[in-house]
């Protein structure tokens, strides 16, 4: 991109996102006209393997490639006209015959022009495969009849299209080649009309089919659900006949292990479906707006395309959607389930603590009760000794006659002595030992 001197700097960005709504330009075509629609599904990786596809067709057609890293190429190879498109998770590939005389619809399509070694080495799998003829308005006007006998009779929908300049038929049926049948007619279209006309028609199809991709999937989700909801209301089932004051907790973490095993295989579950069910409400989306872009006049005695899909395509997305909110709301149910359980298990042990400190606190208590009657005992054992001890000294004394009492008298009045000043000391130790303890508790 050119700059001016004028202004700053270039962001690094700004060529890449200028030139965005350039890249995917719609094919101009003039009528009669041939196009052969493919739509791979495929990984994002293998979009190297397709530019080297689009290289080597065009080497074939002795065209230089025009691939540079770009997810999109429109060229020209003579026999035909090739548009190649990536997206996220599928590749579309468009094969155009122009100027050529007009032939009956669906007899000569495009891709009779591709050389099969080639169609076959396309990497990816088939999700959409459609010829469309669009014919000019010099060819006579078909009947229902002559449309019956094209598409399947009394099911085939068309409508007026680009408020009337247009009209689209098909039956969305696919035939014995494997491709649908699209018929477009020219009332009064320019050719860029034309082109922007026949790319929102493929497209409307090729989204309609990636949107029901994830049918299947929601169908097979049924069964997998109602096991899991049944699962969950044993769970609550058990839990209201648990009761409040239930002591014990084993039947609670039991309830608590299969809700954590519920709760992965949710998860689990929701891992493997969620792309696919946000990738259909992306899809559907831009199939409604494709149809809005359509502009569909009604024809007298034919349902539109639109209440054609949307009978069909509806109540698929309308399934998806219920079951990835039956997904949703299961795991929300499985967490506030959980946290009841929990909430219950927390009140339990604390409950089991309450009762343990209120225990240990009598425990505590008795042995505190059974500490004073020992030290009771033990003031009188140890008095009973000093006393006895005090009795051998003063009979001594007595014996060598300087004891000016008589010896029972002052063995009598050491008694009431020795006992209180035992259980004086006893008392300034426990004091001590306890004034000691609550230092080391403090620090």
């Amino acid at each position: 991109m050119q700059t001016n001197p004028l202004l700053p700097g270039n962001h690094p960005l700004r060529e890449s996102i200028q030139e965005e709504i350039h890249t995917r330009f719609y094919e101009p075509l003039d009528p009669p006209a041939r196009v052969s629609w493919l739509t791979l599904l495929s990984p994002r990786e293998a979009i190297d393997r397709e530019r080297e596809c689009v290289a080597d067709l065009c080497r074939r057609h002795g065209i230089e490639p025009p691939l540079n890293g770009e997810n999109f190429v429109a060229v020209d190879l003579g026999e035909f006209r090739l548009r190649w498109e990536r997206h996220n998770e599928f590749s579309t590939w468009a094969f155009f015959v122009v100027n050529e005389p007009r032939q009956e619809p669906f007899t000569h399509p495009a891709i009779h022009r591709v050389p099969i070694d080639w169609l076959t080495g396309l990497p990816g799998e088939t999700i959409a495969a459609i010829h469309l003829e669009l014919e000019p308005r010099e060819a006579p006007v078909r009947s229902m009849q002559e449309l019956g006998e094209l598409f399947a009779p009394y099911s085939f929908a068309g409508n007026g299209v680009s408020g009337g300049d247009g009209r689209v038929f098909s039956d969305f049926r696919v035939r014995e080649d494997g491709f649908e049948r699209f018929l477009v007619r020219d009332v009064d279209l320019s050719r860029r009309q034309a082109g922007r006309l026949v790319q929102r028609v493929l497209e409307l199809e090729t989204y309609r089919l990636m949107a029901l991709l994830a049918l299947p999937l929601a169908r097979e989700l049924m069964p997998e659900l109602n096991e899991l909801e049944g699962r969950l209301n044993d769970i609550n089932d058990e839990m209201a006949g648990i009761s409040e004051y239930f002591h014990g907790t084993d039947r609670e973490q039991r309830l608590l292990a299969a809700l954590s095993d519920l709760a992965a295989d949710v998860e689990r579950m929701g891992s493997h479906t969620a792309t696919r069910f946000h990738a259909a409400r992306a899809y559907a989306s831009m199939v409604d707006k494709r149809a809005e872009e359509l502009r569909p006049v009604r024809i007298p005695g034919l349902q539109t395309l639109c209440e054609y899909l949307g009978r069909r395509l509806d109540p698929a997305m309308r399934t998806c959607r219920s079951q990835d909110e039956r997904l949703n709301n299961l795991a929300t149910r499985i967490h506030r389930t959980t946290s009841m359980l929990r909430t219950r298990v927390d009140v339990a042990v604390e409950n089991q603590n309450r009762d343990l400190l209120r225990s240990m606190n009598r425990r505590a208590h008795l042995q505190l009760r059974l500490q004073e009657t020992v030290e009771g005992l033990s003031v009188v054992v140890i008095s009973y000794y000093l006393t006895s001890l005090l009795a051998y000294f003063l009979r001594g004394m007595d014996d060598a006659g300087t004891l000016p009492i008589p010896v029972n008298i002052a063995i009598g009045a050491t008694v009431p002595v020795v006992v209180g000043g035992v259980w004086f000391a006893q008392r300034r130790m426990r004091a001590r030992i306890t004034a000691s303890h609550g230092d080391d508790g403090r620090q």
